[in-house]
């Protein structure tokens, strides 16, 4: 099948199993037949709105059920969904909504105040639909989203008079660490075919080839389908696109009841749902998830957990072999990519055998290639920018040049590049150095932060570290480390220097050091490079 339209398969699925949980959040659990039907009511009222086709509809949204109804409304609708950061000011919502060409906004309630100054300005918006919350109604101009789901749609399945295609987009606004969003355009017949086919071989799930069988692999009684506890935000590509593999599956989908990140919680979840997936980014989740379980060992049953998933973030040997000593039954997956470029590498970690830190392998459609596009060798420690072919996204929404930089060709085939650096190990691993845009030049050499972060995070007594240059008049650059201790040891300059030298050359070596209580990463476990550069030079004095 080469139109996969993702509709049509959940809605299969939701025929076949229309009792079993697709949605859960705390108490809240929401049914395949309900999902479907909501989806149906909400997307019945998207057409009415008088929406263009392809139209785009903004998901304003924190985790919950809400999010994935509305991604499958805009799918039933032919509609194309756009992710929306929450922790977003008003001018940056302004830049976000008139970029993507919005014409429905779905928001949590307690976003009013902020949406109200700033709605004057967005005169493409035909339709405001508002989830009520604690505290926080629906204001006038916005209508009731359990008022709009909860009233059938007269029928069933909603189509738009346009129809629905393999062609649909969905958007998926990454920020980076530099610049504003941009809106990554993948058709759903290519995005689903990049994850998986409705299924991911390397995990054990096999593609489908057709919607009909994505229903006939499920039996209403027989074993239960994957119960996924997606503990990242949904409106970034990792928690996302997770969410989709396990539905694609006809599986159940769980969120985290409160907004804040607990460990606590997150375990008690996966017990009380006897959850066979989690999903992270990296060590901003996984540290307090080993800290909760090294506190409190055997307070879980986690004999059902059998991956623990991971994206966008590189994080520890060391973390992942102590998450392993706990979860017994689990492998760890930790995936190397990015919203453009979904599998440019993959490891996997499984009790007595982790991956070492960043040890990925290239993926069956991945290379490193030179800036001239030569392909880089196995073991002949030259430098080349990670790709990825195949399925891939058409570019950026109306950014032609940011598009013409990523998307390259090399060898006649378009590959994605999004910019980050690796030499490739002569058993073909590759060992990952960083994004270009962060490379610190010290004494004509380049160096990569990441190489030197996850080296600095190898040390016992270091939580989480970030590199950044600060100016040197005989270097030009200089190595400051930003690092968060583990508040047992007070940490010295010459002490992580000293480490780094013992896994890196010398010339890779901090030469200041910034201690900080938090590094403060994002939800997605990315770094602000820029913040984090004006935080050091701040503490060494050397502002202005």
């Amino acid at each position: 099948m080469t139109d996969w339209r993702i509709a049509d398969v959940w809605e299969a699925i939701a025929r076949k199993t229309p009792d079993r949980p697709a949605l859960v959040q705390g108490d809240r659990v929401v049914s395949w037949g309900g999902f479907d039907a909501r989806a149906d009511a909400l997307a019945a009222r998207l057409v009415a709105a008088g929406v263009s086709p392809d139209a785009k509809v903004a998901a304003y949204l924190f985790n919950g059920p809400e999010y994935l109804e509305v991604y499958f409304a805009a799918f039933k609708a032919g509609l194309a969904p756009i992710n929306t950061n929450y922790r977003y000011g008003g001018e940056e919502l302004v830049y976000l909504f008139d970029n993507a060409d919005a014409e429905v906004v779905v928001f949590h309630a307690g976003f009013t105040d902020t949406l109200e100054a700033i709605r004057p300005r967005l005169s493409k918006v035909k339709l405001w639909i508002a989830v009520a919350e604690a505290g926080h109604r629906a204001p006038a101009w916005a209508e009731d989203y359990e008022t709009v789901v909860s009233t059938p749609a007269a029928g069933r399945p909603v189509r738009a008079p346009w129809g629905r295609s393999g062609d649909n987009l969905l958007l998926l606004y990454t920020g980076g660490t530099t610049g504003m969003p941009k809106g990554v355009m993948w058709r759903q017949d290519d995005l689903f075919n990049v994850l998986g086919s409705g299924g991911q071989a390397a995990r054990g799930v096999e593609p489908i080839s057709s919607v009909q069988e994505a229903a006939d692999r499920l039996d209403p009684h027989g074993p239960r389908p994957p119960m996924t506890l997606v503990c990242c935000p949904l409106m970034h590509g990792t928690g996302q696109f997770s969410a989709f593999i396990t539905l694609n599956q006809g599986g159940a989908v769980a969120t985290l009841p409160s907004r804040g990140f607990s460990a606590i919680e997150l375990w008690n979840e996966v017990e009380r749902l006897r959850v066979d997936g989690v999903v992270i980014v990296g060590l901003a989740f996984s540290t307090p998830m080993l800290e909760a379980l090294e506190a409190e060992p055997g307070r879980w049953d986690l004999s059902s957990v059998l991956s623990i998933s991971s994206s966008g973030s590189m994080w520890s040997q060391e973390n992942k072999r102590g998450l392993l000593s706990h979860c017994a039954n689990a492998t760890i997956f930790d995936s190397f990519g990015s919203s453009e470029a979904v599998g440019l590498g993959a490891s996997t970690s499984t009790p007595g055998a982790e991956a070492a830190t960043a040890a990925f392998m290239l993926g069956p459609t991945c290379a490193v290639f030179t800036e001239d596009g030569r392909r880089v060798a196995p073991g002949s420690s030259e430098r080349g920018l990670v790709a990825v072919s195949g399925f891939l996204p058409m570019g950026y929404y109306k950014d032609p040049e940011k598009s013409a930089r990523t998307f390259l060709t090399f060898e006649g085939i378009r590959w994605s590049v999004p910019g980050d650096w690796a030499e490739v190990n002569a058993d073909g691993s590759l060992k990952l150095l960083g994004r270009g845009s962060q490379c610190i030049n010290t004494g004509g050499e380049k160096v990569f932060p990441e190489e030197v972060e996850e080296a600095l995070k190898t040390h016992i007594h270091v939580r989480d570290a970030v590199v950044v240059g600060v100016p040197d008049s005989r270097f030009g650059e200089r190595i400051c480390a930003v690092v968060e201790p583990d508040g047992e040891a007070e940490l010295e300059l010459a002490d992580l220097s000293a480490h780094v030298r013992s896994r890196l050359a010398a010339y890779k070596a901090p030469r200041e050091l910034v201690v900080v209580d938090s590094i403060g990463r994002a939800p997605n476990g990315k770094v602000d490079y820029k913040a984090s550069r004006a935080r050091a030079l701040k503490a060494l004095g050397l502002e202005g």
